[in-house]
C-alpha cells in the first residue's frame, strides 16, 4: 500500500525563494509539492480545496500579505512563514505558525521545521463516533484518553499547550486549538477567542465580551462575536 504524503504549496513571490524551498523539500520523501505560486490569490485556489497539509507562506508580498492570506481561511494548514525581517515573528505566532523561517534558509533550520511538523502530527486529536456519542482520544500525560465531547466544558489555549477542561478533570496536550477546532462537533462548539472553544451545551449567559459556563467566565475575542451571536441564534 502506498504510504500517504504530506502536501505541500510554497507562495513567494520570488521565483528564487521558490526553487530554495523546493530544493530542500526535495530531500524529504513524506512531503510532495503540489505548487509554488508567485501570486497570493492564484494560492487561494489550491488552498480552498481543503487538501494542503503544509505552507511556506511569504510575508511581504504585492497585493496580498502572507498574514493577510492566513486570515481569509477559516480552517487553515500549518503554515510556516518564510521571510527576511525578524520583526513580524509575533504576529506570526499569535495566528499560530507551526515555524517563522528567516532568509536564507538552509537545510539544516529547514529539517528542523519538518520535524517539528511531524511531532506536530503524533499529537493529534483523534476523532471516533459511537452509539454513545463522539469522542476524541486525546494524548496527556504519556496516555491516550478517550473522551466524551459531551463532558468537555471548555477548551482553552496556553502557548504550545491546550487544556481541555472537563467536568472533573483537566487534560493537557502539547497541542494547537486549531486542531481541536477542527476535530469538535461543529454543531456543539463554538470558538469564542483566539483562546477559547466552548460547549454551546453549557453556556448559561452571554452579556457584553463575556460568556458564562456557570460560575466560569470566558472573553468573547472582537473577531468571534459575529459568529457567537449567529450561533446562538
Amino acid at each position: 500500500m502506498k504510504e500517504k504524503k504530506y502536501k505541500c504549496l510554497l507562495v513567494d513571490d520570488e521565483p528564487v525563494a521558490i526553487r530554495i524551498i523546493k530544493n530542500h523539500l526535495s530531500h524529504f520523501d513524506d512531503f510532495e509539492l503540489l505548487a509554488g505560486c508567485t501570486n497570493p490569490i492564484d494560492a487561494l485556489s489550491f488552498l480552498q480545496r481543503g487538501d494542503i497539509d503544509l505552507v511556506f507562506l511569504d510575508i511581504e508580498m504585492p497585493v496580498l500579505t502572507g498574514m493577510e492570506l492566513v486570515k481569509t481561511l477559516s480552517s487553515p494548514p500549518a503554515i510556516v512563514f518564510t521571510t527576511a525581517h525578524r520583526n513580524f515573528a509575533v504576529d506570526a505566532f499569535e495566528i499560530e505558525a507551526l515555524d517563522y523561517l528567516l532568509k536564507p534558509i538552509t537545510l539544516e533550520r529547514f529539517a528542523k521545521t519538518i520535524n517539528r511538523f511531524i511531532e506536530s502530527k503524533k499529537f493529534l486529536p483523534q476523532q471516533e463516533t459511537s452509539d454513545e456519542g463522539v469522542y476524541l482520544n486525546i494524548k496527556s500525560d504519556k496516555k491516550k484518553h478517550r473522551v466524551n465531547c459531551a463532558d468537555i466544558v471548555y477548551i482553552e489555549s496556553l502557548a504550545d499547550y491546550v487544556v481541555v477542561h472537563l467536568d472533573a478533570l483537566k487534560l493537557v496536550t502539547k497541542e494547537r486549538i486549531s486542531h481541536f477546532e477542527e476535530k469538535l462537533p461543529t454543531a456543539k462548539f463554538i470558538r469564542v477567542h483566539r483562546g477559547y472553544i466552548v460547549n454551546s451545551d453549557r453556556i448559561t449567559s452571554f452579556y457584553g465580551n463575556t460568556i458564562e459556563l456557570g460560575k466560569i467566565k470566558i472573553p468573547v475575542g472582537r473577531n468571534y462575536k459575529a459568529d457567537l451571536d449567529g450561533f446562538l441564534n
